[in-house]
């Protein structure tokens, strides 16, 4: 799951993006309205952390314009303003959810999750082909009854090629899906990871190489 957080306190921005990157996610982080605005715009993210008021750019009109842009991304406010009034002011901005704070890490996980089934085409909570089993709730995964040990980018990959329903991923769209920002576009993170992934699922092999394409299982 790619996540992005708009968050104006940068302490609380750092801090929730390390819990979720340990929770296998990759995210990215801005600081201001107007530069989470424009990362959403160009950025294929399952979800979004919107904070309400930021600098620059209120979040009422980030939370609008993303709307307005059709983007495939689901929206949860996360804000100090968790009145009854300001939650159904957010969510007829658009607004896919809404969190006041403070907040429990725990549920802010789960609400992240939820949403992101909801981002794309509707998938079920635990994704299976062949004989894979994948729950990203858990963050587990098993062949033939075995449970796998995967690193958070294995997971991130099988999860990725699983919710393709057996369509070819690209390393470029794998690379947008399960890393963020600071990822080199120009690094076999890709490969290896693909490469460490076969291993660990064993035989016989699932992941294909679609010359010139990307990888389908």
């Amino acid at each position: 799951m790619r996540v992005l957080i708009i968050e104006d306190e940068e302490a609380l921005a750092s801090a929730i993006a390390r819990g979720l990157r340990r929770e296998g996610m990759a995210v990215d982080v801005s600081l201001d309205g107007q530069g989470g605005l424009e990362k959403a715009l160009v950025t294929a993210y399952d979800v979004v952390i919107l904070d309400r008021n930021l600098p620059g750019l209120h979040g009422d009109d980030v939370c609008r314009r993303l709307a307005e842009s059709g983007t495939e991304a689901r929206i949860l406010m996360l804000t100090a303003a968790g009145g009854l009034r300001d939650k159904v002011a957010g969510l007829n901005l658009g607004a896919d959810d809404y969190l006041g704070k403070p907040f429990a890490f725990e549920e802010l996980v789960a609400r992240l999750r939820a949403l992101s089934r909801r981002a794309g085409p509707p998938r079920p909570p635990v994704l299976r082909r062949s004989d894979v089993e994948l729950d990203p709730a858990s963050r587990r995964a098993w062949r033939q009854g075995r449970e796998l040990e995967l690193t958070n980018k294995e997971f991130g990959v099988l999860e990725a090629l699983l919710s393709a329903s057996g369509a070819v991923l690209s390393s470029e769209e794998l690379l947008e899906r399960v890393w963020d920002e600071n990822a080199d576009p120009f690094t076999n993170v890709v490969r290896v990871a693909v490469m460490t992934l076969r291993k660990k699922l064993g035989e016989p092999p699932l992941i294909e190489t679609v010359a010139g394409a990307g990888y389908r299982l």
